[in-house]
């Protein structure tokens, strides 16, 4: 058995970004605790350095599970993690979001004496078709600490049943860690200038989801689209290209207008500073959809449904699809919003409250000493 408290489980990128501000609060606090890298997207050219550019310590366990099907990968991560909590025997483990690194977290822990938080719970897409929809729901009804980023969220997973006094209203950590990283970015990125672009002078495009790229219709209908946009504004549109998609186009035999620049993948810091100073934003990410609205750009979310409604309640957002048209109807509607909204996603505090929410209070521990 060790003193750690806190075991943090984590294998994609996103959530690194988001339990960032959770790992410098149990530094900060010196709050004993552990990170599990599944590395389920692991990357060597994306991944090897995230950590060193987060200025944060190294992951105590990798697994490098790598990419697979959802039951080969899921099982994989399972296993891994089940052995370390055994070794580890936390108090509580944290998981973040809707990956199958965060159901295998989350179905390890519940077969044990230990808590279950899940940071960024109470999301719905209402589309049991999205393998995250299912991992989120699942999470959210064996977690002991649901950590919803706003009172919508919360209301939802109340609306399901699950107890009022698990529920905790945090907002998002993603809050915390643009405002942490917001500045790392402006130091070490020199993107702008290594890409030729002009602040607030182009469109910036993301697309990887597998409903959209696995689907040459819905991935030609967003080419064409954002297309029109760049046509329309009369400015180029960059695409930082997921290797799943960049693999679909090849399979597909689809062209890429001129209009639209294809750029290798980005390592998170350029990203975030190319977010932050384009234009408009068209993407179907939920992580960008945050991002954009924290930001203050303009953002079109080309996908049918979005479990961040609350971007789009705060007019930062909107819901397009993936017809050319719609597209460039949408996108010509949000770059005329002024981007005077209110960040629906907290104060960027986060990070803390779920860590004191999970700590063992001096009070308590004394309880169980007297009773011993």
């Amino acid at each position: 058995m060790t003193d750690t408290e806190i075991v943090i489980v984590l294998g994609t990128r996103p959530e690194i970004i988001k339990l960032a501000p959770v790992i410098r609060a149990c530094e900060t606090n010196d709050v004993p605790y552990s990170v599990i890298h599944t590395g389920q997207h692991y990357s060597e050219e994306l991944d090897a350095v995230f950590f060193e550019q987060l200025e944060l310590p190294d992951p105590d366990y990798n697994l490098g599970v790598g990419s697979d099907s959802h039951g080969v990968q899921t099982a994989a991560m399972l296993v891994g993690i089940e052995e370390i909590i055994q070794k580890e025997q936390p108090e509580t483990v944290l998981v973040q979001g809707d990956t199958n690194s965060v159901l295998a977290g989350a179905i390890a822990t519940s077969k044990m004496d230990i808590d279950l938080g899940h940071v960024e719970a109470g999301l719905r897409s209402f589309d049991r078709d999205m393998p995250e929809e299912v991992n989120r729901v699942m999470t959210d009804h064996v977690a002991d600490y649901l950590f919803a980023p706003t009172d919508d969220s919360a209301a939802l997973i109340q609306d399901e049943g699950i107890p009022a006094d698990r529920i905790h209203i945090t907002g998002n950590t993603v809050v915390d860690a643009v405002e942490q990283h917001r500045e790392f970015a402006q130091k070490k990125s020199s993107v702008l200038e290594e890409l030729e672009l002009q602040r607030g002078e182009y469109v910036l495009m993301t697309a990887h989801r597998a409903e959209n790229v696995d689907d040459p219709d819905r991935f030609e209908g967003m080419l064409s689209g954002v297309s029109r946009v760049a046509n329309r504004f009369g400015t180029e549109v960059v695409y930082p290209i997921h290797p799943r998609a960049k693999n679909r186009l090849e399979e597909f035999n689809l062209s890429v207008p001129r209009s639209i620049r294809l750029v290798e993948p980005q390592d998170y810091l350029d990203f975030l500073n190319l977010e932050s100073n384009a234009r408009l934003i068209l993407t179907d990410s939920g992580g960008v959809q945050e991002e954009a609205c924290i930001l203050g750009v303009p953002c079109v979310t080309m996908r049918d449904n979005t479990e961040r409604p609350e971007t789009i309640d705060a007019g930062a957002n909107v819901l397009t699809g993936t017809d050319a048209d719609e597209i460039l109807k949408s996108a010509i509607e949000m770059d005329r919003t002024a981007p005077d909204w209110t960040n629906p996603f907290g104060d960027g505090t986060a990070g803390e409250q779920i860590v004191d929410t999970v700590q063992p209070s001096e009070t308590t521990e004394e309880m169980e000493m007297i009773s011993q």
